[in-house]
């Protein structure tokens, strides 16, 4: 039997982003409205010097259930339990940048092999 293979994707680690927020964020009243759209555009002007931006994957309830805020997570720290709440279009750059700095402060890289 062969042994299992590793491999290491060539664009960086997705963001995960729960479905039920983003439902939430559309309505046209509320305080965090376009997130959805902000969360894209950073993605793709982050990437525009790596190469191919992240994939947002929308993903079921985390159970979290914040009442003004969409829930993210990503990279390392969806491994660790760990979410980040955006509560305004503005917030998603730096919610990004947390999600991909590992925990001693330094910006996680992904090496294609």
């Amino acid at each position: 039997m062969a042994s299992p293979t590793l491999i290491r994707p060539r664009r960086p680690a997705p963001v995960f982003v729960c479905r039920k927020c983003l439902k939430r964020s559309d309505d046209p009243k509320g305080i965090i409205k376009g997130i959805k759209k902000a969360i894209k555009r950073e993605t793709k002007r982050v990437s525009a010097s790596n190469g191919k931006s992240p994939r947002i994957v929308v993903t079921s309830c985390f159970g979290l259930c914040p009442k003004r805020a969409v829930v993210m997570t990503g990279s390392a720290r969806a491994a660790r339990g760990e979410y980040v709440l955006v509560t305004a279009a503005g917030d998603v750059a730096g919610a990004l940048a947390r999600l991909h700095d590992t925990p001693d402060g330094s910006t996680s890289k992904s090496s294609s092999t």
